[in-house]
């Protein structure tokens, strides 16, 4: 199949109904995905304090950091090398083996995690935990292979529901269930815990991960168009699709794909709205725990931990209650254009707040009140990662290279997440150190990006809810 900047995106011909979601095949999918947030993100709550154990920083408590923020970034790092031929190999083996291979891959590094005792040890099971992980773009791949145009947005707009879910889960095992030996010494009194005191929350999130690989045996069923129907497809030769029999049922070659402009257009809107958000998330809890006479908040680590929960539980439910609902009224295009616009006034609260407290000394309600609309207009913002998803996936110029399309997307966001927080982090202090436009450089920064993104947005194109 050949392909050029003039391929429309996935192109149909008669309009129906919406169709329902299959509840069944969508829910196993989702609860597989769950898997990745409850491997990545369990680990925040104790990774500096075994930092400082493990004597990695020779005492010098300033530079944990730094390693802290390496351990943090090479899940996303090695993953960005690597999600995307375990994406094109979904193309061609099925949906489902590379699932498994990546499940496994999670479990066996999460028990490896929890069992290091030297920093290097730390950075090899990180590293294959995000190089043998692949399934982010591959199940994003499934969901949507399992829908149509008419539900599509629907089935994407509660991926965001599961990922925030997880984050706020993980965070709660990860730090709860540390050094067990000292909360239960009548249960957890062998040797064995006192030399691994991070063991036991490794060994639930590869519990919940092996779990998930048995599901996915068992109950998942493969979505791959050529394996579903029993016809064998062969690996691309060159930079030119085998077009033995049928030429759209073979993946067009990675290299076309990037010469497209309806398949570039979608991907550029994804990374960098992964980059910002990811900045978002990075900057938050560093700005409420900077002193006050710094230009921060000044807040308690037990404080920035219940915002941040409270900010993943409720923007979980906003994404519920609303996201599909203005899809379905607004349609795509629409919702996008207007959610990324809710980064301005998240963004702008950071320097009003620094102000705020400058003139007050003391975190009072109208910082409260300031906070409390930040998260509000993030939640809004959120919006728009349930309808690039659907964009993504609509730009694949036929079924067969769905998996490429995601792999090459989760590429882009998967780097941004890599290098965002340790670029933004020191942009903040480097701002702050030399009182660069008054401290507020990093969000003059996030603000030009955010005015590219908005840019690209009105590049998209209108969707249309037809049948596949």
């Amino acid at each position: 199949m050949d392909t050029d900047e003039s391929t429309p995106l996935l192109e149909n011909s008669e309009a129906k109904t919406k169709t329902p979601l299959p509840k069944i095949q969508l829910g196993l999918t989702l609860f597989v995905l769950f898997s990745q947030p409850m491997s990545s993100q369990y680990i925040f709550p104790f990774i500096n304090q075994l930092i400082r154990e493990l004597g990695v920083t020779g005492g010098d408590d300033r530079k944990i950091g730094y390693y802290a923020g390496v351990i943090e970034s090479l899940f996303f790092a090695t993953q960005a090398l690597t999600v995307l031929w375990w994406s094109r190999l979904s193309d061609y083996v099925g949906r489902k083996p590379v699932i498994l291979a990546g499940l496994a891959g999670l479990s066996i590094s999460n028990l490896c995690f929890g069992l290091s005792r030297e920093f290097w040890a730390l950075v090899g099971s990180r590293c294959i935990a995000g190089a043998l992980n692949g399934n982010v773009g591959v199940m994003k791949s499934i969901i949507g292979e399992i829908t149509d145009t008419t539900n599509m947005a629907q089935a994407f707009a509660l991926i965001p529901i599961v990922f925030f879910v997880g984050a706020s889960i993980a965070p709660l095992f990860g730090g709860g269930l540390v050094k067990p030996h000292d909360r239960w010494p009548e249960l957890f009194s062998g040797s064995f815990w006192v030399q691994y005191p991070y063991f036991l929350p490794s060994l639930i999130s590869a519990s919940f991960t092996a779990f998930s690989f048995l599901v996915t045996a068992l109950f998942l069923k493969e979505s791959l168009p050529s394996k579903r129907h029993g016809k064998e497809l062969q690996p691309e030769r060159g930079s030119q699709v085998d077009t033995a029999s049928d030429e759209d049922a073979t993946p067009v070659p990675i290299r076309t794909l990037l010469k497209t402009y309806s398949v570039l257009i979608p991907m550029a809107n994804y990374g960098i709205l992964g980059l910002i958000e990811i900045g978002c998330f990075a900057l938050a809890p560093l700005f409420y725990a900077t002193p006050i006479e710094v230009g921060g908040l000044g807040l308690p680590p037990f404080t920035i931990g219940v915002i941040m929960m409270a900010f993943s539980v409720g923007n979980g439910l906003f994404q519920a209650l609303f996201t599909a609902r203005a899809i379905e009224r607004f349609g795509e295009r629409r919702v996008f254009r207007l959610a990324v616009l809710g980064f301005f006034p998240m963004i702008a609260t950071f320097p009003i707040m620094s102000w705020v407290i400058g003139v007050q000394k003391e975190v009072g309600m109208a910082i409260w009140v300031l906070i409390f609309a930040q998260m509000l207009s993030w939640a809004a913002a959120e919006m728009a990662y349930a309808v690039i998803f659907v964009f993504v996936t609509r730009a694949s110029p036929n079924k067969y290279s769905l998996g490429t399309m995601n792999g090459l997307s989760q590429t882009t966001t998967s780097i941004a997440r890599a290098m965002g927080p340790v670029t933004l982090t020191s942009l903040f202090a480097f701002s702050k150190e030399y009182n660069l436009l008054g401290g507020n450089l990093v969000y003059v920064v996030l603000l030009i990006l955010l005015s590219l993104l908005v840019l690209l947005s009105r590049r998209l194109p209108e969707l249309k809810k037809d049948q596949n």
